[in-house]
């Protein structure tokens, strides 16, 4: 699978989805010698693809396996998983613990509106945090509104995502966690009072029980339609890039909590799209 080098230098200002995609700093595949003249090597990543193991990744890029699970913080027999992210440089401090907090909603802060008659009320619903890993590597804190019912399988999902090192490009709130990024499409996300495009059905995400998982690299395709509109890179999906879900792989950590996942439906492939429905 790809190796990708992030450049040092100062971040620039996230104007597109697109631009955001590969974190705040340009991403490029690496090459072997030295980083090229005017910058300087920050960090490499490696995602993983199927029937890859830490020893051969390690070897592949002339590094110890014991110094690369040390840096991804994982011990022997040094278990990777598909479309885990590991670090292949140093990391100049310790990951710190997934860590995860739940609380009420209020009616403003998930946009209710009475005359819209909602299905579920903002009672029922919860705000989870979590943690999660960016695609720089760093760790946050972000949130995800879901029924109350399904708090302890969201936390259960997410913690698994965090264990395998997978990465979310970006969680509410947008301001902290993303900043300068304002599409919050491209945000992982859960609850939202809409109804399915073209049509007056309410969304699963209307009821609280669906989840969107790193939207632009994972996109809907439906025949010529693309959603978000600049997923154009990430539709070919048997490539491995930070993000992508694959169905041997961070698919597993949702589908192994009760989420059904919209990659499997038949008419059309939503990605990035996970319901206790199969809807």
């Amino acid at each position: 699978m790809a190796t990708v080098l992030l450049l040092a230098g100062p971040a620039a200002a996230v104007a597109t989805p697109a631009a955001a995609a590969a974190g705040p700093a340009a991403a490029t595949p690496a090459t072997a010698g030295p980083a090229a003249a005017g910058t300087a090597r920050r960090s490499v990543w490696h995602v993983v693809a199927p029937g890859e193991t830490m020893a051969g990744i390690a070897a592949a890029n002339g590094l110890r396996v014991a110094d690369v699970g040390r840096w991804n913080q994982i011990v022997p027999p040094y278990p990777v998983h598909v479309d885990e992210t590991l670090r292949l440089t140093p990391p100049t401090s310790r990951m710190p613990s997934w860590r995860t907090r739940v609380e009420p909603v209020t009616p403003e802060s998930v946009s209710w509106n009475p005359a819209y008659r909602c299905p579920v009320p903002p009672q029922d619903l919860r705000r989870i945090w979590v943690s999660y890993i960016d695609f720089r590597g760093e760790y946050h804190d972000g949130s995800i509104v879901m029924h109350k019912n399904l708090v302890t399988q969201t936390q259960q999902a997410f913690a698994t995502l965090f264990r395998w090192r997978f990465r979310i490009m970006a969680m509410a709130p947008l301001w902290l966690n993303l900043p300068g990024q304002t599409d919050t499409s491209i945000a992982t996300s859960g609850y939202a009072c809409r109804r399915v495009a073209g049509s007056r059905v309410w969304s699963q995400h209307a009821y609280g029980v669906a989840i969107d998982l790193n939207p632009l690299q994972n996109p809907m395709v439906r025949g010529a339609l693309l959603d978000p509109p600049a997923a154009g890179r990430w539709v070919r999906r048997n490539q491995y890039l930070i993000g992508m879900v694959h169905a041997e792989g961070a698919v597993r950590a949702l589908t192994g909590n009760g989420f059904a996942w919209g990659g499997r439906w038949r008419t059309l492939k939503d990605y990035q799209h996970f319901s206790t429905t199969g809807r």
